[in-house]
C-alpha cells in the first residue's frame, strides 16, 4: 500500500446535484455508499419514507447508477477520509449510514490515503474489519458525525427465526448447518470472516477477505460441484452500524449454479436484499433457507 499522504481541496464540480439549502432537517441523513445493491435499497427505502439523503459514494466501490436515484451525490476516492468529513459537515449532516461493502483487500491496493486516513492507519494495532471500520466510526464521532444502524430503513429485510422457503433443510443439511454454525461463529468472533461452506459435516471453505460469493466458488472447485451447505452468521454482539451480513440475489443464483442446496443465516441481523425475488428463486431452485437466533 502506498502511504504517501495526499490532500485534495473540494472542488465545486464534485457535486453531481448541488444542494442549495444548508439547514439540517431531522429527516436528513448522510449515506456513505460502498458496492452492491445495499446502498441503492437504503436510498429507495428512504425516499419511500420521505427521508432526505446526501450520498457520499466511493468511486472504487459504488455502482454508477447510485447518482441517478435523485439525491445529492458526491464522489470520493476510498483514501479520502478528510474529504468525507468535509463534505458531510458542509452538507450539515450529523447522522450518517454506512452501507455497502468496501472490499477489505483494498487496504493492500495502491489507494493513496490522505493525512486523516494515514494517521488512522498508522495508529492501528491490526487491520481487520472491526479495527478499521471501528476506527473510522470513532474519527467520525469525534467530528460530530454519528453513524447509525445501517438497516434503519430496511427492517422488513431482516428475517425472523424460522424456515424462509417452501422447503426446510433436510436431515443431512440440518446436521451440516449445526456443524457449520459452530465454525462460522468462531471465525466471526475472531473477525476473520462470517461464512463457511460445509459438506458431510466437513468444512470445505472458510470466508476471509474475498467475500461470500468467492468462497462459494472456491468450495465448488474443491468439491467438483457436489452438494454443499452455506452458513453465514453475524458477529457476537453484531454492531448494526457497519459490516452487517448481507445475502443478495446473486449469491442465491450462484448457489443454484454450483449445487449448494441450503443456506443458513442469523435472524434479525442478516439483510436479505431483494427478499421477495430471492425467496422466489430459492424456491424455484429447491434451495432451503433458514434463519436461527444469533449466538450470544
Amino acid at each position: 500500500m502506498n502511504l504517501k499522504p495526499k490532500e485534495e481541496p473540494i472542488q465545486d464540480e464534485d457535486r453531481d446535484t448541488a444542494s442549495k439549502g444548508s439547514l439540517l432537517s431531522p429527516r436528513r441523513y448522510g449515506l456513505i455508499a460502498g458496492n452492491g445493491k445495499f446502498p441503492l435499497q437504503v436510498l429507495e427505502a428512504a425516499r419511500s419514507q420521505g427521508v432526505e439523503v446526501v450520498v457520499i459514494a466511493i468511486k472504487e466501490e459504488a455502482f454508477p447508477q447510485i447518482a441517478s436515484v435523485g439525491f445529492t451525490t458526491h464522489w470520493i476516492s476510498l483514501g479520502q477520509l478528510g474529504k468525507l468529513i468535509q463534505l458531510l459537515k458542509r452538507e450539515g449532516i450529523s447522522q450518517a449510514i454506512m452501507a455497502g461493502q468496501v472490499k477489505h483487500k483494498q487496504i493492500f491496493s495502491r489507494i493513496v490515503p490522505d493525512m486523516k486516513l494515514l494517521k488512522l492507519l498508522t495508529s492501528l494495532g491490526s487491520r481487520n474489519t472491526d479495527s478499521l471500520i471501528g476506527s473510522v466510526a470513532k474519527v467520525l464521532e469525534d467530528e460530530g458525525i454519528h453513524l447509525i444502524d445501517s438497516t434503519v430503513f430496511l427492517k422488513s429485510l431482516l428475517p425472523q427465526p424460522g424456515v424462509l422457503t417452501r422447503r426446510a433443510p433436510n436431515n443431512p443439511e440440518a446436521k451440516d448447518i449445526r456443524y457449520g454454525r459452530r465454525i462460522a461463529q468462531e471465525i466471526a468472533r475472531m473477525d476473520i470472516g462470517q461464512a463457511v461452506v460445509i459438506r458431510d459435516q466437513a468444512c470445505i471453505a472458510v470466508e476471509a477477505m474475498e467475500g461470500t460469493d468467492e468462497m462459494i466458488r472456491r468450495a465448488a472447485q474443491i468439491t467438483g460441484n457436489q452438494q454443499m451447505t452455506v452458513v453465514k452468521v453475524s458477529k457476537p454482539s453484531q454492531d448494526m452500524r457497519f459490516d452487517v451480513p448481507v445475502i443478495g440475489l446473486p449469491t442465491v443464483k450462484l448457489m443454484a449454479a454450483v449445487n449448494a442446496s441450503a443456506l443458513a443465516i442469523d435472524a434479525n441481523s442478516t439483510l436479505l436484499l431483494d427478499r421477495s425475488e430471492l425467496i422466489k428463486v430459492a424456491d424455484r431452485e429447491g434451495i432451503a433457507i433458514s434463519a436461527s437466533e444469533p449466538a450470544k
